[in-house]
């Protein structure tokens, strides 16, 4: 399973694209997006989270459901929220704790969406602001642990630990700030790099050196998806049937891309020709 490095990955054109397609690359969310929500993996980490804030921060019970909402609505994660307020942690301790206990039983291999994968022409490259240990867990229950070029995860946008709190170890009163009728100043920000902030797609985009122009990007959220069109990218909201603003299709299921999005298959080369066997330079292997 190859991780995007904080050096740019190096892309040959070994599929045989031709520069008159529209798309060079897909683009896609893990989480959520490459497997159900009906799997109750997000709910359940909603619950681990909520239970770090209270025994690892020692954050009261009773601000827990309005804090983690207003951090996750302002910052993207509660994780880049709480980094953003004050709270120092170790962010492995922190994955750990969040993902380590999640029911992964609940993901089924998925062969039909593998075979949809690997029948496509095109770079494939997950994005996700999980940190590695999950995605490549993930990734290994669907069983489609080789279906990727490489994966931009929660280490590759944050190699390192960089100490926000400890030039002021006060901790901003975020829910405090927006009970105001009239909030005063602005929040403080977050050291951490993460979806849905445009400079961290952008950072991303550049690190494994995709064209936002000429790549197709699969996500669950919708913020994301308005946050991908922003940067450039052609968009698809998963998980509804609906478009939305900034979405440039929806599709319900995954499963469903080959119907509502045949052109992605329209090329020269045969789907066994595709394959991972190039080039791809700067990378660390992590195997689940």
């Amino acid at each position: 399973m190859i991780f995007v490095s904080i050096q740019k990955m190096e892309f040959e054109n070994r599929y045989g694209l031709s520069s008159t397609q529209k798309y060079d690359c897909l683009l896609f969310d893990l989480d959520d997006t490459l497997y159900p929500l009906s799997t109750g993996l997000a709910r359940e980490c909603g619950k681990n989270i909520k239970d770090y804030m209270v025994e690892k921060l020692g954050i009261p019970k009773d601000l827990i459901v309005e804090l983690s909402n207003l951090l996750y609505k302002n910052y993207g994660t509660t994780m880049a929220g709480l980094r953003a307020i004050g709270y120092d942690f170790d962010y492995d301790e922190y994955h750990t704790f969040v993902h380590g206990r999640l029911p992964y039983e609940n993901i089924k291999p998925d062969p039909v969406l593998r075979s949809i994968l690997l029948s496509l022409p095109l770079r494939k490259v997950i994005f996700t602001n999980a940190d590695r240990v999950h995605a490549a867990k993930a990734l290994k229950k669907l069983g489609l642990e080789d279906c990727f070029e490489g994966i931009i995860c929660f280490e590759t946008l944050n190699p390192t630990h960089i100490n926000a709190a400890s030039e002021n170890s006060e901790i901003f009163d975020i829910v405090g700030h927006f009970d105001r009728s009239e909030p005063v100043g602005s929040l403080p920000k977050t050291p951490i790099v993460c979806k849905p902030s445009e400079s961290a797609i952008e950072k991303a985009l550049e690190m494994a050196n995709i064209d936002p122009n000429r790549t197709l990007f699969f996500e669950d959220s919708v913020r994301n998806v308005q946050a991908g069109k922003r940067v450039g990218l052609h968009t698809v909201l998963v998980g509804s049937p609906n478009k939305v603003k900034g979405a440039d299709y929806a599709l319900e299921n995954i499963h469903n891309m080959k119907e509502a999005l045949p052109e992605l298959w329209e090329s020269d080369r045969k789907s066994s020709d595709v394959g991972y066997s190039g080039k791809v330079a700067v990378e660390t292997s992590v195997r689940a």
